[in-house]
């Protein structure tokens, strides 16, 4: 039984009720066989079916119980598994949160994207099987050995003997497979990654005449997959071959020992028939458990790949650390003192003694090359980054594991390409206030021009959007974006590039919306178009990880510094 299990809400009392299950499911798979072979004697010898009602009485009742069984166990083990994969999925979506876009790009988008659905759906079918049949097959062999050691012990201690041979071969086999299917999962990862990457790409591949060249890209990882998932399969059938073959053989083994010694007059009818219908069900468990861990091992690969992330620590996080109240108002300072990001020692810093302080319901830019720290500044400023030297002071408290939670329910960040859930239009602006009233909702979409849309659903603000719902267009999920962020009411925002894919009228639109509904906030924005700083009331300029100026508008162009030489750069179309 995998130790993990414990550590799931609700697994204890589960594990005690299909335990409890799985013995009374023992027991009637005994007086099933009992019933049963009672009867065929009885028929053998001449009497009447009238004569062994009782036994033929006992069969059917311990057949319902038994199938009775099943069905609860399955129920038990299905509602755990649903209530364990939501969780999880909720952990899961919290920790990204809380380690920040940084992470989120390493482990890949794809890859994410791959978790979050498929993989939380692969963990429970992985739970909903593997559970009961694990502990089916701790129980019922138990159960049935001791019987059959009752009955005959010849027969007892040849199934005794053939279990740990079958249980060494299983076991084996397992590492094989398991071998193969980190290779699958990996070319799985791949393979989400690359296909997340291309859709992306697909329009400037196109542009530059290269996406033919790119079919053979993608058939070459998809052949590496397809390779990968063949392997795994050839393990999991010859593990079923194997099984099969040793199961046949060992209840094969126990039919001749009981046909000679019937023969011989050394054996009843009714003992031997018993033993021999208990033989199959006492290796039944084992096979179940065989098959099905085959068949849901990437469920439990990809569980391990989503508890790794939920389990994954910050440098400064230790499991003691506690979260601490944050005392934070607009009218605070945000202190960045002598900031600095290393991600190996001796490499180049992505920042680079940063110093600045930030208050009030302003409106900041920052700007620079791509690659001068935009958005890793952009990471610290929201804690999704620990800084390798320097400190972040909020009202005077720095800011650490004990506060980060704090201080980041404080914070909406709107990405370059917001995600939409498959859920309603209403619900997805209720990201950050679940318990948001429709009216709240609706204030919401008329704020960030979304009434039009929703008026033109066939069923308003109910209508299913993100991934197999109606699609929107990437002004309109930014929009969604915006409206989350109104309705949340938190007072900062870190938006990172949030129009660079947007064209030049609808970026306009969208950027009259946000100076309007947020001016009662700080709103900080990393972006390389320029046009926005005219509104901003300070404009930090970084390059190479160094902040080099900051200031307001009239003030740097008045410097003729680097922010000049980046309105000239952009200007000429060389700002990337």
């Amino acid at each position: 039984m995998g130790r993990e299990w414990l550590g799931y809400k609700g697994s204890k009392p589960t594990i005690l009720i299909l335990t409890l299950l799985t013995i009374v499911q023992g027991f009637s798979i005994i007086g099933q066989a009992l019933g049963l072979s009672q009867t065929i004697s009885g028929i053998f010898q001449g009497f009447s079916v009238q004569h062994s009602w009782h036994f033929l009485l006992l069969f059917i009742i311990s057949m319902v119980i038994r199938h009775l069984c099943t069905r609860l166990q399955q129920a038990i083990a299905y509602r755990f598994a649903e209530e364990t994969g939501t969780s999880l999925r909720q952990q899961l979506f919290k920790r990204l949160f809380e380690l920040g876009p940084r992470h989120a790009a390493s482990q890949g988008s794809g890859n994410l994207v791959t978790l979050g659905i498929e993989g939380i759906a692969q963990f429970r079918a992985y739970l909903e099987l593997i559970v009961p049949r694990t502990i089916g097959m701790a129980v019922i062999p138990v159960i049935l050995l001791g019987y059959v050691w009752l009955q005959d012990w010849v027969a007892g201690l040849i199934l005794t003997i053939t279990v740990p041979i079958l249980i060494g071969f299983m076991i084996l086999l397992g590492l094989a497979a398991r071998k193969q299917m980190d290779k699958q999962w990996k070319s799985y990862r791949l393979l989400s990654n690359h296909f997340t990457d291309s859709l992306r790409g697909l329009e400037t591949l196109r542009f530059l005449g290269q996406s033919r060249k790119h079919v053979e890209t993608i058939a070459h990882v998809s052949t590496k997959y397809r390779k990968a998932t063949m392997r795994t399969l050839r393990i999991a059938f010859l593990s079923s071959f194997a099984l099969d073959f040793f199961t046949m053989l060992s209840v094969a083994s126990v039919a001749v020992s009981l046909g000679l010694r019937l023969v011989d007059g050394r054996m009843s009818l009714e003992t031997a028939l018993v033993v021999l219908i208990v033989a199959p069900d006492y290796f039944l468990p084992i096979r179940m458990v065989g098959s099905d861990y085959h068949a849901t091992l990437n469920g439990k690969e990809a569980g391990a790949a989503i508890q790794s992330i939920i389990d994954h620590p910050r440098e400064e996080e230790t499991s003691s650390s506690l979260s601490a109240p944050l005392s934070w108002t607009l009218d605070d300072p945000i202190v960045l003192s002598h900031i600095r990001v290393n991600i190996e020692a001796g490499s180049r810093s992505l920042l680079d003694d940063v110093s600045t302080v930030l208050h009030g319901a302003r409106k900041i830019g920052i700007v620079g090359e791509s690659g001068a720290g935009k958005s890793t500044l952009l990471d610290v400023i929201g804690g999704f980054l620990v800084p390798s030297s320097g400190s972040l002071l909020i009202h005077n408290q720095v800011l650490d594991a004990s506060n980060r939670q704090a201080w980041q329910q404080k914070i909406a960040y709107i990405p370059q390409q917001p995600h939409l859930f498959s859920v309603s239009i209403a619900d997805n602006i209720r990201f950050y206030e679940p318990e948001a009233t429709e009216e709240q909702v609706e204030a919401a979409i008329r704020a960030v021009g979304l009434s039009q849309l929703v008026k033109n659903m066939p069923q308003g603000g109910k209508e299913m959007i993100g991934e197999g719902g109606r699609p929107l267009s990437g002004g309109q999920a930014q929009r969604v974006a915006l409206a989350r962020a109104f309705l949340g009411r938190r007072p900062i925002l870190l938006l990172d590039e949030p129009t660079s894919h947007l064209d030049i009228e609808t970026e306009l639109e969208l950027k009259t919306t946000m100076l309007n509904i947020f001016a009662d906030r700080q709103l900080i924005i990393a972006t390389h178009r320029l046009h926005w700083m005219a509104q901003m009331d300070l404009i930090i300029v970084m390059h190479e990880g160094k902040m080099v100026e900051s200031g307001t508008h009239e003030q740097l162009l008045a410097h003729q510094g680097k922010y000049v030489q980046l309105l000239e750069a952009q200007a000429g179309g060389a700002l990337v």
